[in-house]
């Protein structure tokens, strides 16, 4: 297929059916950024709200830089992968601090920030900029994949070097943010993962994928490692109206997110066998009016699945020794606290928030 065909077919596809949305009205590389970060494995439907809660509230770079990393977690909660928060909060700090809040204007510098890879980096570059760089993400690997019939796996890196340069290729020299804005629209409308629109496709006649019949298996993608599993005992320290709970840190999930008292096991076992076994539990049972146990709650992640049980345990006071890092916090205040989803629907489940 002629190069400028695709470009020239795509575009004028995009002009007749994309979608309306807010980023896509504005070059300001800020709103762009924050878009792109969103909407990394998250649909545009999920996203949207959140986008426009976090332009409400940071308007600016200096403003998303200057606020608290909990604050920026608490308005992030629900999307996941909070290290694409985290390195937003990074990345404004570094551009408030260093380039007095405006973005670099080139694919190379910007992927000096914190948390902006290639697809961010030509995504802010073409948009924004001009620059003709294309973008590839999961739609743009699917519609290159059918429409040119090609079958290198697409997380390899032979596979990711294929698809960028056939994208750079393609991509209009003239218009490059227009073009990036489109491919990825068609991915995300006409040729999707499951039921792509090939009887109403542009590229129909064109299409390796439609003559062979082969659209279910294109993209190719190895086999990923098998999802770990994990066992969570919680242990929801209750003393009037107050919670016991801690940020998490270290290098595992959920970073600067918080949640309680844990115990993580092997293999599921009874939640009340360590109040024989743990000393910070042990010393509760005189200070225990009540315990209650939750069902098993499942809670999927990338690449691994969390089986928890919570237990409510009410005391009648506080303790005096705590465990490091831990404290009680109000009722109010955990309601205001960035938590995991699995910990917010706890929390509602119990009426506890």
């Amino acid at each position: 297929m002629d190069h400028r065909y695709f470009s020239k077919k795509v575009v004028e596809w995009y002009n007749e059916n994309k979608r309306i949305l807010p980023w896509r009205n504005t070059k300001d590389p800020y709103k762009v950024w924050l878009s792109e970060i969103i909407l990394q494995q998250t649909r545009v439907s999920q996203g949207l709200p959140y986008y426009k809660r976090f332009v409400q509230e940071f308007p600016t770079v200096h403003t998303l830089a200057s606020a608290p990393i909990q604050k920026v977690l608490r308005l992030w909660q629900g999307l996941g992968y909070y290290s694409r928060a985290r390195n937003l909060h990074k990345a404004a700090k570094e551009l408030s601090k260093k380039f007095n809040g405006k973005f670099p204007s080139t694919f190379v510098a910007l992927k000096q920030l914190p948390g902006i890879g290639d697809y961010t980096a030509a995504a802010i570059a073409s948009f924004s900029f001009g620059e003709t760089v294309a973008v590839v993400d999961g739609n743009v690997f699917r519609v290159l994949a059918r429409i040119f019939g090609a079958d290198t796996p697409i997380n390899t890196p032979a596979g990711k070097k294929y698809f960028s340069e056939l994208a750079n290729t393609l991509i209009d020299k003239n218009n490059p943010g227009t073009f990036n804005q489109a491919i990825m629209e068609f991915g995300a409308l006409h040729c999707t993962p499951k039921n792509p629109l090939c009887s109403t496709c542009v590229f129909q006649s064109a299409c390796v994928a439609y003559k062979y019949e082969s659209q279910q298996l294109l993209p190719v993608k190895l086999a990923t490692k098998k999802s770990r599993k994990r066992y969570f005992n919680y242990y929801v320290i209750k003393s009037r109206q107050s919670l016991l709970m801690h940020a998490r840190n270290g290098k595992d999930i959920w970073t600067g997110l918080y949640d309680f008292y844990l115990v993580e096991n092997s293999k599921p076992s009874n939640p009340e066998k360590a109040f024989e076994e743990i000393s910070f539990l042990k010393s509760l049972k005189s200070k225990i009016t009540a315990i209650e146990c939750s069902k098993t709650y499942k809670h999927v992640l990338s690449h691994q699945t969390i089986f928890a049980r919570f237990t409510l345990v009410i005391l009648t006071h506080k303790p005096s020794a705590l465990p490091e890092n831990m404290r009680f916090y109000s009722i109010n205040k955990v309601s205001e606290l960035p938590k995991p989803v699995l910990i917010s629907r706890f929390l509602q489940d119990f009426s506890l928030l």
